[in-house]
């Protein structure tokens, strides 16, 4: 007998719990009768007995916040998801891989990635390395703040290169640095700050402590424990607003506390189009842009990206790249993470020959650097679009990638 439940989470795996006796499920999930399990409407993570579904839906935990949410002035439903009504409820992974297996004319695969390979030497070459740990920072890591805060090192480094390649933009102002280290409290011009899909919060925690702020806005649909709001608290020069909400629904305008305010946006891994509503939710049309003194955003899991969110659509079709073919694109770029980048040292696994489909044999070093161009012309499209827009923005490796292989931060200043 299996030592897992075979329920099948929304979470695209198996329930963790133990098989009750002479039952291959666990007792939350074990089948009775015909009754099945289905999604939650409300809130899709969990899964109800469909007999029971009448029930919960009126005493589901995230009722009583969506009915609260939807009362707020600064939700409005899709504000930030590109408007288009089709494809509603996107095109998942599963369907981007067989589309690209499906390509069985060897012509048509090897076409597309001849195409990824000369589109990427015309558009993606300033792509720099800019890996900054500015003094202020260091001097955090060294003296270790506040311990009550998770430390991770590689986080950490992540998190001060941000704020580093930030200052180097000219968008963050250092000029009191060894201040604020000692007092905490921000000057007088200091910006407010606005950080999307903020987690726990780490990243502002450590620009409060090291450059110091007036207000904060940490935007995250889910609910933390161990957040740094708690800490944040402790400092009586900062406001602290933490809104429980989705990205995509977030009318920045309609922030009260926020109206008039120059403020930095900043987000560290917003996975797949949280990158691209970020930028249309501080940047898109009907924006106060004035009101922006500087963005910094890592991005990461482009092979989420969806067409219908893609902040630069004409990017692609002037490229003559098609609707199918940027999901193609967006799968391709799971193969950057598949190898090994936690050391220098060379991978003997990246020498395995793969069949990416279409009867084409690849090396995994192939697949990984096919991977990589595909993220870079992701991301050279939202460099367009924010330049276009008016902003001094550039994209950069602010990490190396044995720190981590999710290494491009995309930086703006008005």
């Amino acid at each position: 007998m299996s030592s897992r439940c075979k329920f099948w989470l929304p979470k695209k795996r198996f329930c963790a719990i133990p098989p009750i006796a002479n039952s291959e499920f666990c007792g939350n999930h074990s089948k009775r009768s015909d009754d099945v399990w289905i999604l939650c409407s409300i809130d899709p993570s969990h899964s109800v007995l469909e007999s029971n579904l009448e029930s919960h839906l009126k005493r589901c935990p995230l009722l009583k916040h969506k009915n609260s949410l939807s009362l707020q002035p600064f939700y409005r439903k899709g504000i930030n998801g590109g408007g288009e009504e089709d494809d509603h409820e996107g095109v998942t992974s599963e369907s981007k891989r067989m589309a690209v297996q499906s390509m069985t004319e060897e012509p048509q695969l090897i076409k597309l990635i001849e195409k990824i390979k000369s589109v990427h030497d015309s558009v993606c070459k300033d792509i720099l390395d800019s890996y900054i740990v500015p003094d202020a920072c260091r001097s955090w890591i060294d003296r270790a703040i506040d311990w009550k805060i998770p430390f991770q090192e590689k986080h950490v480094i992540q998190q001060a290169s941000i704020l580093g390649n930030l200052e180097k933009l000219g968008a963050l102002n250092s000029s009191s640095i060894g201040e604020q280290l000692h007092c905490n409290s921000p000057s007088a011009d200091s910006p407010a700050v606005v950080e999307f899909g903020a987690g726990r919060g780490y990243l502002t925690q450590m620009l409060a402590d090291c450059y110091g702020v007036s207000k904060v806005f940490l935007i995250e649909r889910k609910s933390y424990k161990l957040k740094a709001d708690r800490s944040l608290r402790q400092n009586e020069s900062l406001i602290l607003e933490r809104l429980r909400i989705d990205i995509e629904d977030l009318n920045l305008n309609a922030i009260e506390a926020l109206k008039g305010l120059p403020y930095l946006a900043i987000g560290k891994h917003l996975c797949g189009p949280a990158t691209d509503m970020t930028i249309r939710c501080c940047v898109g049309e009907g924006v106060a842009k004035s009101s922006l003194r500087g963005l910094s955003i890592a991005t990461c899991c482009h092979h989420l990206c969806q067409w219908k969110h893609y902040i630069n659509k004409e990017f692609f079709l002037n490229l003559e790249l098609t609707k199918d073919d940027f999901h193609a694109i967006t799968w391709f770029t799971s193969w950057a993470v598949d190898a090994d980048h936690s050391s220098d040292v060379a991978d003997t696994n990246m020498d395995t020959v793969k069949d990416i489909g279409g009867g084409i044999n690849m090396l995994a070093r192939e697949r990984a650097d096919l991977g990589f161009m595909c993220k870079d012309i992701i991301d050279a499209g939202r460099l367009t679009w924010m330049r276009e827009c008016g902003l001094e923005s550039k994209l950069v490796k602010y990490v190396p990638s044995n720190i981590s292989p999710e290494n491009h931060l995309l930086i703006a200043k008005r």
